[in-house]
């Protein structure tokens, strides 16, 4: 699976951090504890198709991928206008 595409997705429900795990096919979820399938190396990112993982798996030993890093606001930028 292209590591570029691993770098922007993230979990449709919770828009957490994934983990691809190559020898079952699946990105991981950990605080959703759904396991979503890649098949032909396209993940199917949708939630009636993902794994809910039985509580007996363990998924503490996975490293989860870091997310994207988040736009820089320019110097004097205050962000949005609120509106009236």
């Amino acid at each position: 699976m292209d590591s570029k595409l691993l770098d922007i997705l993230a979990c449709p429900l919770c828009k957490g951090p994934l983990v691809y795990k190559k020898a079952a096919g699946e990105l991981i979820c950990k605080p959703c504890r759904l396991g979503f399938p890649v098949r032909d190396d396209i993940p199917v990112m949708l939630e009636d198709e993902a794994r809910k993982l039985p509580p007996e798996e363990e998924v503490t030993g996975l490293k989860p991928r870091l997310p994207a890093p988040r736009p820089r606001r320019i110097a004097g930028d205050s962000g949005p206008t609120p509106a009236v």
